[in-house]
């Protein structure tokens, strides 16, 4: 590894050889100069991680050299040395983006400390995460192997994000691989858990846990009347996601809860968004509700009356008028008229807003070159979900409504996995197209890859045809047909999808906020 190298520019940099020798000692490698002239020159010509630069020397300032090294350089570390800490120079200093400063007479200990903060605070925070993740990555992978009860596999999945996201956090690349193996192990785990207890919970719904056609019920409508509440369903939100959007949310809103449920099967809007919004599963929606529902094969908008089937639920369940709106959002225009109407929610009991652009995001990842580029990986999917949301009209109508007595809810349908096993199914024409689950008749599959329903009524599911079979991918597989297998590979290999059972898929956030 190559010496750190720092400039150190001081008018009296002979009283200074103390502090140089001892950091070449400690095998840093100092440049000096005399002058503020002299340290831009260097910086020119030379590549420096760190410039030591003093405040008062004659000719020009340490300030004005300051100004002069940003222009050129804004991310290289200075350090900012001064006599005393007048108010007028810290403040300007600061301005001008020092990166940390000290009072004369410095000692050696003071700039080694220094170093230590800027230059290895990186590898210092990396090593240090690395080695916390290698001591509980046994405990997790004893837990995942440990037949886990549905709030332990809640706990396991939050404890592997923020593993996630501390390894992204600290940059940690060789952790990186290790975590995805650990999370491609706990898939095949939880994909045994779902396929053993699906079922049951749909029979039995007081053995399991909250469920997509329980969410309102259970979780929005109880706080109804005591002040405007806005649900917000950014479909596609997975868990991770929603923690790197949370900081941004955090300064404004106080979380008063945070909690999860299972997304029903398939983990597709279609089936999972109607039974939030309906409060039914599907097959009751299709019985009670026909005209607003469609079967995958059917043709036409499958998600076209959420909104009448929240009205429905809402007199069903609270047996009492309540003012409520329902907005979706699938355009750029539509974004903006929610930004300009925000205040207008105020004027409602219940307001619930359907976000669509991670669902967006995800699907145009397939298609698109560029978004495969910047939607590479979990850490950069997670970033750009991070970025798109800072600069949303959806980020811009919370901050109004922040400003005002709100309950605000954040809240998903289902979330996605990124594929990369392909499975080979073979189907009819009725056969549906999505890559991670598949509905039709005579389906020939490998049943090792897939969660199988014979009578869909058992999973809460219409079956369109007497012998309609449905298949749910596990951990990170997805369909392919025969034909062009090798295209459809690696057209589809490492792009998110939805429709089957992972951990990312099935279990979701919904966040409780109130303004600060």
């Amino acid at each position: 590894m190559e010496p750190i190298r720092i400039l150190w520019a001081d008018d009296e940099i002979d009283l200074l050889k103390p502090q140089m020798l001892f950091l070449q000692k400690k095998g840093y490698e100092v440049v000096t100069v005399t002058n503020g002239h002299d340290a831009i020159d260097e910086v020119q010509e030379q590549a420096f991680d760190i410039v030591f630069l003093d405040e008062s020397m004659p000719g020009l300032t340490g300030l004005e050299t300051l100004q002069h090294i940003k222009q050129t350089h804004p991310h290289l570390p200075v350090v900012m040395i001064t006599k005393n800490e007048a108010e007028h120079v810290m403040e300007e200093a600061i301005g001008a983006q020092i990166t940390d400063y000290l009072i004369k007479p410095v000692n050696p200990n003071q700039i080694l400390l220094t170093l230590k903060k800027i230059i290895d605070n990186k590898r210092l925070v990396r090593e240090k995460t690395t080695t916390s993740y290698q001591q509980e990555f046994r405990q997790i992978m004893m837990e995942i192997n440990s037949g886990l009860n549905t709030k332990e596999w809640v706990d396991i999945y939050r404890r592997l994000i923020n593993w996630e996201i501390k390894l992204d956090e600290s940059e940690s690349e060789a952790m990186a691989d290790i975590i995805a193996m650990q999370k491609r192990e706990a898939n095949v785990e939880f994909g045994k858990f779902i396929a053993r207890n699906y079922l049951d919970w749909i029979a039995q719904p007081e053995r399991a846990p909250l469920m997509s056609h329980q969410l309102m019920r259970q979780k929005v409508f109880p706080l109804l009347g005591q002040r405007p509440t806005v649900m917000v369903l950014l479909d596609n939100l997975r868990f991770d996601q929603w923690r790197v959007i949370e900081p941004m949310l955090s300064q404004l809103y106080r979380k008063e809860e945070e909690d999860y449920f299972f997304s029903i099967l398939p983990t597709s809007t279609q089936y999972s968004r109607n039974a939030i919004f309906a409060g039914m599963l599907p097959l009751e929606i299709s019985h009670h509700y026909s005209q607003w529902w469609k079967n995958d094969m059917e043709e036409g908008g499958k998600n076209l009356y959420e909104a009448e089937l929240l009205q429905e639920h809402i007199k069903r369940t609270l047996r009492k008028p309540i003012k409520s709106e329902y907005v979706k959002v699938t355009t750029v225009a539509h974004a903006k008229d929610l930004h300009d109407n925000a205040l207008n929610y105020l004027h409602n009991d219940l307001t619930v807003i359907v976000y669509n652009f991670i669902d967006m995001l995800s699907h145009a990842r397939t298609e698109m070159e560029v978004l495969k580029e910047l939607a590479g990986d979990e850490r950069a999917y997670r970033s750009l979900t991070q970025s798109w949301f800072a600069n949303s009209p959806l980020w811009a109508a919370l901050k109004r409504l922040a400003e005002r007595d709100v309950q605000l809810i954040i809240t998903t349908d289902h979330g996605t996995i990124r594929v990369h096993t392909p499975s080979r199914v073979i189907g009819d024409r009725e056969t549906t197209t999505n890559l991670r689950y598949k509905m039709g008749r005579n389906l020939k599959y490998e049943r090792k890859d897939v969660f199988e329903v014979r009578k869909p009524e058992k999973a809460g599911l219409p079956r369109p045809n007497v012998s309609s079979t449905y298949i749910f991918a596990k951990e990170d597989i997805f369909f392919l047909y025969p034909n062009n297998y090798n295209y459809y590979h690696n057209y589809y290999k490492n792009t998110f999808q939805h429709g089957g059972i992972s951990l990312e898929e099935i279990i979701c956030p919904i966040v409780r906020l109130s303004p600060k």
